[in-house]
């Protein structure tokens, strides 16, 4: 089996030697085809994984009415909370783990004198947070819930910012200056940026840079910390005089996260959601009906859009031009298989049978794929360089040409070319022997 199948290989070869023109132009076709399909679905694949896939059905996002039908859009709550239901979800600790957070920037100051301060973006979260979203530590940890409760400056750093500060090394208990406020570093993190980044979707981060600090949710609230991320105050587009009206306010501008393990605690969060929002228009707050939302993280990223239009859309015509290059690829296997119809019929004539000839023909078809494939590669990673020219800076550095890639490209472009090449196969192997050796 391997002799013949080595022969059909040497028959192939000779073969797409005979007619080098015909041979590149259908490696170029496959070629060109498969890379314009695998640039578009590394983007692809990169804006629509999912994020934490351990947990991400365990993992809702709460939303409260605050605002009532005539300011939602499509019937839709906002997509974050304003500080007073925020606040009053962590108090009830329906869940049973539960955490709060919204973006900060602060002006990291060095030690050394001679060097500039630099913005470090992060967040202001509480102390489940790390647990939660199964945060890798470098060295040490988060803060307690003792010490989020009073308001302790202390800071969790970047592992990128760790090596710009200190070399690197472990630098847990030791102080930064961050605002013109101290920090004592608690913690550490390696290298995490999940993408699209699931909790931290209404300020438009789901592509964003790395966050580098992240400081205690009650201390940020405290020193009067206010948020670098949106902050949306509904119609009238105001936020109050001062801090305290603002916290008092209706804007909204705090994610709030909850792990919920079970079916029946989601259930029971949702009756709770709901009893809350009852409450408040018990009280006067709202009067409208309850109004609540709770995602788990694959409805939230639907809900958000997390996967641009544009990928989706440049996938679709990608593919289309990978079948309108393999519409091509066959008719150039069908004038090259039909122009060999007297070989056929004398190798017919001398015994062989149709599965000879598929086997053959199919064999030069894969060697076709395979070279294509080869071409497709160097082009796909040219086309990385260019994947910016059509989505955002932000989004274009997420696609790579990796090992699993490189498979696929070439597991793509020889499957594709052998299927291709099953009916101009079909076409060759019903040749007659009897009308080709008449004719010749």
């Amino acid at each position: 089996m391997s002799g013949m199948f080595v022969h059909n290989l040497r028959l192939g070869a000779f073969s797409l030697r005979r007619n080098p023109l015909l041979t590149a132009l259908m490696i170029m076709s496959i070629g060109f085809g498969v890379a314009a399909s695998m640039v578009t679905y590394a983007v692809f694949r990169a804006v629509s994984g999912d994020p934490i896939p351990q947990k991400s059905s365990q993992l809702f996002v709460p939303q409260i009415d605050n605002r009532g039908p005539q300011y939602n859009r499509q019937g839709e709550p906002p997509d974050a909370l304003n500080y007073t239901d925020a606040v009053a979800l962590m108090r009830a600790h329906r869940a049973p783990h539960q955490t709060l957070l919204f973006q900060v920037g602060m002006s990291v100051m060095p030690d050394d004198a001679h060097k500039m301060p630099f913005k470090a973006l992060g967040y202001a979260t509480t102390v489940d947070f790390f647990s939660m979203f199964d945060v890798p530590f470098q060295y040490g940890g988060s803060w307690s819930a003792e010490q989020d409760e009073a308001r302790e400056p202390v800071v969790v750093i970047s592992r990128a910012l760790n090596q710009k500060l200190f070399g690197g090394e472990n630098s847990v208990g030791r102080r930064m200056t961050l605002d013109d406020r101290q920090y004592r570093i608690v913690g550490v993190t390696e290298n995490w940026d999940p993408k699209p980044r699931f909790f931290d979707m209404f300020s438009g981060n789901a592509y964003a840079r790395p966050s580098q600090v992240y400081i205690p949710f009650n201390y940020a609230v405290d020193q009067k910390i206010d948020t670098y991320g949106n902050n949306n105050c509904g119609s009238d587009g105001k936020r109050g005089d001062n801090w305290d009206s603002w916290l008092r306010g209706e804007c909204v501008w705090i994610s709030a996260w909850v792990e919920l393990n079970t079916a029946d605690q989601v259930q029971a969060y949702r009756q709770y959601l709901d009893g809350y929002a009852q409450d408040q228009r018990n009280s006067g707050r709202f009067n409208w009906a309850p109004n609540n939302r709770l995602r788990d993280v694959h409805a939230w990223l639907e809900h958000e859009h997390a996967v641009p239009p544009e990928s989706r859309i440049s996938l679709s015509l990608a593919l289309g031009f990978l079948v309108i290059c393999l519409v091509n690829t066959v008719g150039l296997l069908l004038a090259k298989f039909m122009r060999r119809a007297p070989e056929i019929g004398v190798r017919r004539a001398l015994g062989a049978s149709r599965a000879d000839i598929y086997r053959q023909f199919l064999a030069e078809a894969a060697m076709v794929g395979l070279a294509g494939g080869a071409l497709g590669l160097l082009l796909t990673g040219l086309g990385m360089f260019g994947v910016g020219m059509v989505f955002e800076p932000q989004i274009a550095m997420l696609a790579h040409l990796d090992l699993s890639l490189v498979f696929l490209t070439l597991l793509l472009a020889v499957t594709a070319t052998v299927l291709a090449a099953f009916y101009p196969t079909w076409r060759a192997a019903q040749v007659q022997p009897a009308w080709q050796l008449k004719s010749n």
